[in-house]
């Protein structure tokens, strides 16, 4: 058995999946229910814009996180990577005939939440948001390996030898199988696909799981045994569910 005082006093780390721009109750899993010290640290797993109502709020938030002396790390979603490819093309698009040219890459996000980002800037045009949000995105990290586990976004291609070669699969997998041999013997963390709460627990409780999903779609909301912002607290495996609270 730990010593108390190692226990009461061990850095948490704790790891938070999608957010997608539900600022209210990101700010309550975090401000209330983890308070964390200056010790701990945070992990984000990507998705933080999108779908919800304050996407600005969102990343306004996790950038200042730093700044009140929280520690964090931030790894990127397929949202972010969707995003700033939207706005780079929308960067340089002229006119024909006095018409705004078309953006293939920005309608197709419109249509998976972008709407909803843009709407939180109050801006018309994607290429109106400040390039400070894009600077940001571009570096977040991909992946981040911990003693016992490993952390990514969507998934790892384990098909492949060297599984941290494909940034594709770390933002868009959607199904995975393991290989633990290739990362050590850690376990994947990740988010990207919704699962319902008693599976996020059922994972978090056995071993025998080969990774955890941690993404409970907070945007789910009324929908039973979803639209829970979830966090795992990684040294003593505590869960965290954070109903949703933002209109």
């Amino acid at each position: 058995m730990a010593p108390l005082f190692y226990t009461i006093f061990m850095a948490r780390q704790w790891i938070i999946p999608d957010v997608h721009g539900y600022l209210e109750t990101l700010k309550s899993l975090v401000d209330y229910q983890i308070r964390p010290s200056s010790s701990d640290t945070l992990y984000f797993l990507g998705d933080y814009i999108d779908r919800g109502p304050d996407s600005k709020g969102v990343l306004d938030y996790l950038m200042s996180l730093r700044d009140r002396g929280i520690k964090a790390r931030f790894l990127k979603g397929n949202h972010e990577e969707y995003f700033a490819d939207a706005w780079r093309a929308d960067q340089n698009l002229g006119t024909f005939l006095g018409i705004r040219k078309a953006n293939p890459l920005a309608k197709d996000w419109y249509r998976y939440g972008g709407k909803e980002t843009i709407r939180s800037f109050g801006v018309r045009h994607i290429k109106d948001i400040e390039k400070k949000y894009v600077d940001w995105i571009d570096q977040l990290e991909y992946y981040i390996v911990l003693d016992k586990f490993v952390l990514v976004h969507a998934g790892l291609n384990f098909q492949i030898e060297d599984v941290f070669d494909d940034k594709q699969a770390m933002l868009w997998a959607k199904d995975f199988q393991c290989d633990l041999s290739k990362i050590g013997g850690r376990r994947v963390i990740h988010g990207h696909t919704p699962v319902s709460h008693e599976f996020i627990f059922d994972m978090v409780e056995s071993s025998r799981f080969e990774f955890i999903d941690l993404d409970n779609g907070v945007y789910y909301k009324g929908q039973k045994g979803f639209g829970n912002l979830t966090a795992l607290e990684i040294n003593e495996m505590i869960l965290l569910a954070q109903p949703s609270l933002d209109g």
